[in-house]
């Protein structure tokens, strides 16, 4: 216990979960467009299982550390310097499914049905379907986020007793479960305001699509040994949102000024 009352363990907490809700923010994006295609009445219920159930998945490799790790190692095609592992499929992969799903979105939103509030046909999605597109996506997330934890949390530092069946001491865990939880709480939280701004605004969505084409695209180069840091990234998003919120801002203002002429 007080190996969990250090002041080394509390920063590892606090950076953990600070890091964890920023490399959730694709996540809710992706689940927010997502779940736009399920009718109003299950769109909440799809949230929060969705996050509840990714967070379940989260913990679960969180205590297969030691296994996650071993995908970054394990060299499945060697060519010249260039080494494919486990990992790079994942990423390739998972990077090829977003990049696939946030095309259909787009080529959806601007040549399918008008009315997004009232899914029907080709457009509609089941919750299961929902779910388990979630799910995948968030594999592909989560071996990135494990091995941040391992990283930052450096489980071999504790000298308490492992966790039965696994590797990683019970402070190490406990630390790292609490910041993956924290962090999903904190999507819970934004999830449906998030969710209902983007169904408002035609343009945002468009917008926040267009991220997840980016995101794709920078898993994909990722697993082909390509390193694109994500702070230019993230800069770029959070510059290219607050562009659009000068653009809903000021039409906001022109639609209030042409009210008042009439």
């Amino acid at each position: 216990m007080s190996e969990l009352l250090t002041a080394s363990a509390l920063i590892a907490f606090v950076a953990l979960a600070a890091l964890e809700i920023v490399l959730g923010v694709d996540n809710l994006v992706f689940i927010a467009i997502l779940t736009g295609r399920l009718p109003p009445e299950n769109r909440a219920t799809a949230r929060k299982l969705g996050l509840g159930m990714a967070a379940f998945g989260r913990i679960v490799l969180l205590l297969a550390a030691s296994w996650v790790i071993t995908l970054e190692e394990a060299k499945l095609l060697t060519i010249g310097e260039w080494q494919l592992t486990i990992r790079d499929v994942i990423l390739i992969a998972g990077g090829a499914f977003l990049l696939a799903k946030a095309t259909w979105e787009i080529h959806e939103s601007l040549e399918g049905q008008t009315d997004a509030a009232e899914p029907t046909g080709m457009g509609q999605l089941s919750v299961s379907n929902v779910i388990g597109q979630i799910l995948l996506l968030d594999l592909v997330f989560s071996i990135d986020s494990v091995l941040t934890a391992v990283g930052m949390v450096e489980p071999d530092k504790f000298t308490s007793a492992h966790i039965p069946f696994t590797s990683v001491p019970w402070p190490a865990m406990a630390i790292m479960s609490a910041a993956v939880l924290t962090a999903v709480a904190v999507m819970v939280w934004f999830i449906t305001p998030v969710a209902n701004f983007i169904e408002r605004h035609p343009t945002v969505k468009m917008l926040a699509l267009a991220f997840l084409l980016l995101i794709g695209l920078i898993l994909v180069a990722e697993g082909f040994g390509q390193h694109i840091p994500r702070g230019y990234v993230y800069f770029a998003m959070g510059f290219s949102i607050f562009v659009e919120m000068l653009n809903i801002k000021a039409h906001g203002r022109r639609e209030t000024h042409s009210t008042r002429i009439r």
